[in-house]
């Protein structure tokens, strides 16, 4: 297979600043900060109306690619309540327990799914007279220290037009890695992962639990973009900010039609019961940045409530984007021509001789196609790169899909050479190189106090927990401060006292 290069002229200096016109498109944030997390009230994870105030529900990512350390395996991911920050406690991050977290699998390309792995949540509690989430050091997914736990179960569906023919129980009860309190409460964390992941039957294995958000963008555009003079271009603003993850590695011929026919689409949704007590799809997420930027407000919410199958009704959204009349109004980088077929390749049917499977029906999702190997050294652009393993063919946790996607919209494919991006290349922690191949999340206490565990911890405190007979040098100091604090609020409140006494003499 021949890769799809990419050349042309750089055009950086422009590019850089093109996360700016994803503002106007409103793919990003306000109200975050470049380097740790604080009160994010947007962002690209909240894409639609109704989503952005469920966050147990709502889809951040997907990714799908060929395992590469197990390349007879496809590794699926997806991600879900977004912004979560790390010393978000008492209540840290579960999963919903009214909820169905669904990974479809279309493995035909008509367009339905024929293959549905359902994950469903249960929470437990074991001491209710208590705030705490973990009342000691925990040490295994058992101990008894930790209060609050989740465990899952993972139905596989097979369906038939949308009917459901068969249904296994491949995963039942399985726990799920806590949220990442710190490291008095976790003073191994590692190992608590190293728990979560489970082996099943047949060769599969699967993980859910906290991760670190590894999707890596500059996402600060509202700030009349970047500052209003671009100064702040480049910095991650997901950096420190961890999700809540679902990892499922499978046997690739478990998911695909023949090895003839390797091309599966991928989708996921979440379901939760309404007011009637009906099962009702509140979020969907395919390709990344779909909803954010190909899509109106007016159909974000019904995007996330529909089915790949009746897509036409968002076709044009796709044939006639807003997002390069953006960018050309304010970069005065000139807009391809419409109608936009290269966008419905990309998005909606796959490339031709790459990822798009015989007899498409055009459709939102994430296309693989599982016969490519992966690569020893993968590119961050993908397939504009000649990495044919990486996007848009499925998606690597280390895919740069925001300069993709600005180059790919901005013509990429017809003609209109560009290097587009938002200056951010990387995600800001390490991936595994192995399953679940997740960074582990950010930890809730990553302050100057929080270097050990146990009586390190209390030491750090300063010698102030000590009597006063034990008084070192650090105690000293830190009453002589306190004293020279209370001498200053002293001589404060005097002076108000002989002021107020002194107007009021005056007054009389």
């Amino acid at each position: 297979m021949t890769p799809i290069s990419r050349s042309g002229p750089g055009r950086r200096g422009i590019a850089a600043l093109i996360c700016g016109a994803l503002a106007a498109g409103g793919l990003a944030a306000a109200g975050v900060t470049a380097l740790e997390p604080r009160a994010a009230s947007a962002s690209s994870h909240r894409e639609a109306p109704l989503i952005s105030g469920q966050p147990q529900y709502d889809n951040t990512d997907l990714y799908a690619f060929v395992s590469p350390d197990k390349p007879d395996t496809t590794t699926l991911i997806a991600n879900f309540v977004p912004f979560e920050e790390p010393a978000g406690g008492p209540n840290f991050y579960t999963f919903a327990d009214d909820a169905q977290y669904d990974i479809h699998i279309d493995n035909n390309g008509d367009a339905q799914g024929e293959l549905v792995f359902r994950y469903t949540f249960k929470t437990h509690r074991k001491n209710g007279n208590t705030f705490l989430y973990n009342t000691g050091p925990v040490t295994s997914l058992d101990d008894p220290d930790l209060n609050i736990t989740q465990t899952y179960d993972i139905d596989l569906i097979k369906l038939h037009k949308q009917k459901p023919v068969s249904r296994t129980r491949i995963a039942d009860d399985v726990p799920v890695a806590p949220s990442n309190v710190g490291k008095a409460s976790m003073p191994d964390y590692g190992k608590l992962r190293d728990q979560a992941v489970h082996p099943l039957a047949g060769g599969a294995t699967t993980f859910a639990g906290q991760a670190d958000d590894p999707f890596f963008a500059d996402l600060r555009v509202f700030d009349l973009l970047y500052g209003g003079n671009l100064s702040e271009v480049g910095n991650d603003t997901l950096k420190g900010y961890n999700v809540n993850s679902l990892a499922l590695q499978v046997p690739t011929d478990m998911i695909r039609e023949s090895a003839h026919q390797p091309v599966v689409g991928i989708w996921s949704t979440v379901q939760r019961k309404d007011a009637h007590g009906d099962w009702s799809q509140v979020s969907r997420l395919g390709n990344p940045l779909v909803n954010e930027v190909v899509n109106p407000q007016k159909d974000k919410d019904k995007f996330n409530a529909s089915a790949p199958w009746d897509d036409a009704q968002f076709l044009k959204n796709v044939t006639n984007p807003e997002l390069p009349k953006l960018i050309e109004s304010i970069y005065k980088i000139k807009a391809p021509a419409e109608p936009r077929n290269d966008l419905v390749d990309v998005f909606l049917k796959g490339v031709k001789g790459l990822n798009q499977p015989p007899h498409v029906k055009p459709a939102e999702e994430l296309r693989l196609n599982t016969s490519i190997k992966p690569t020893a050294s993968p590119k961050r652009l993908g397939v504009l790169d000649g990495d044919n393993a990486g996007f848009p063919n499925g998606r690597r946790l280390g895919d740069d899909v925001i300069d993709e996607a600005l180059q790919v919209v901005e013509g990429e494919l017809v003609g209109s050479k560009n290097d587009l991006g938002d200056g951010v290349d990387a995600n800001d922690m390490n991936f595994g190189h192995s399953f679940p191949y997740l960074a582990e999340p950010t930890s809730g206490s990553r302050g100057p106090l929080a270097k050990g565990t146990g009586n390190s911890v209390r030491n750090q405190l300063g010698d102030g927990l000590m009597t006063t007979g034990s008084q070192g040098p650090d105690t000293a100091l830190i009453a002589s401060s306190a004293a020279a604090g209370v001498a200053g609020v002293l001589l404060i409140g005097t002076a108000v006292m002989w002021w107020r006494r002194r107007t009021r003499y005056r007054a009389y």
